[in-house]
């Protein structure tokens, strides 16, 4: 059995850059940016001639950008004193074209065995998609400080796909653990995982006026039926009023996002295509909002 299996959209340490423009009509904001990671990628494939498991690395093997500058996007929405509504997107999106693969391996979706040779051209896709949507509530308010809770929803969107001359056939058509037709065809595996709960607390508080400590954490964690999943967004800020329009202030921030999702053969309990993803920033963030 083969899996496909991309993991650890990860050990994303990363210097980021929010240059957001921060446009309110009323208490409606939108805020643009982005922020530069450097990502590590590998996914589970089998070795043709032993069917031994083996480790695929994204950026060494099929030639995937080590560093990325991601895109950022978010809108708050106050509707009242004490209640606000929030929806953000991520995402890291990748391509490459390798020349001549030097590793041959094979994947198995939904019961179709692709063999993928060596020295041929392959162009690979690692498409992540992070979208939330929440409900703050300031349950403490003062002259100079909030504190609220937060819960909201969010959802993955990933897609691999791979296209090049590659074998395509079915398990029991395997001749010596090799498909001996070609084609060239576009594989594409997409999965999306159910809306997943997080939980979060944020809090303002300014200290001098003009001068403000921001702060938000926000956890997820859930085991049902085939998906496991963590969420882990923690910030810690700084924001200078320059002009009564213009603020600028400074961030480190800590997210995390990993998640599995087991897949199973309608017809049979056989897994076909694993996912585990996982994804981190931490780093600076600097922005800049403007506000009428």
């Amino acid at each position: 059995m083969n899996f496909l299996r991309p993991i650890s959209l990860a050990n994303t340490l990363a210097f980021a850059i929010l240059l957001s423009s921060n446009v309110k009509a009323g208490d409606l904001s939108i805020e643009l940016g982005g922020f530069y990671s450097q990502s590590d990628t590998n996914m589970q494939v089998t070795n043709p001639s032993s069917g031994n498991t083996f480790t695929l690395d994204y950026e060494t093997d099929l030639q995937l950008a080590e560093n990325e500058f991601l895109p950022f996007f978010e809108v708050n929405y106050h509707f009242s004193e004490r209640h606000n509504v929030y929806f953000d997107w991520k995402q890291l999106h990748r391509n490459a074209e390798t020349l001549a693969l030097t590793k041959p391996f094979q994947i198995e979706i939904n019961d179709t065995i692709y063999d993928i040779k060596a020295g041929g051209k392959l162009n690979s896709t690692l498409n992540i998609d992070i979208l939330r949507l929440g409900y703050g509530y300031d349950a403490l308010q003062g002259s100079n400080y909030n504190v609220g809770v937060s819960i909201g929803l969010h959802t993955m969107f990933i897609k691999t796909g791979f296209e090049g001359v590659i074998g395509v056939c079915s398990a029991s058509n395997l001749v010596n653990n090799v498909c001996s037709s070609q084609a060239i065809p576009q594989i594409i595996d997409e999965n999306v995982t159910a809306p997943l709960p997080d939980f979060g607390l944020y809090a303002n508080y300014e200290f001098t006026p003009g001068w403000k400590l921001t702060s938000h954490a926000q956890y997820f964690y859930i085991k049902l039926n085939d998906v496991k999943g963590e969420l882990v967004d923690v910030k810690l800020g700084l924001e200078a009023q320059i002009t009564p329009a213009w603020h600028m202030s400074v961030a480190y921030n800590y997210y995390k996002v990993d998640v599995d999702i087991a897949q199973n053969s309608p017809e049979k309990d056989t897994q076909i295509a694993d996912y585990n993803i996982y994804y981190s920033f931490i780093g600076p963030m600097l922005s800049v909002s403007f506000s009428f």
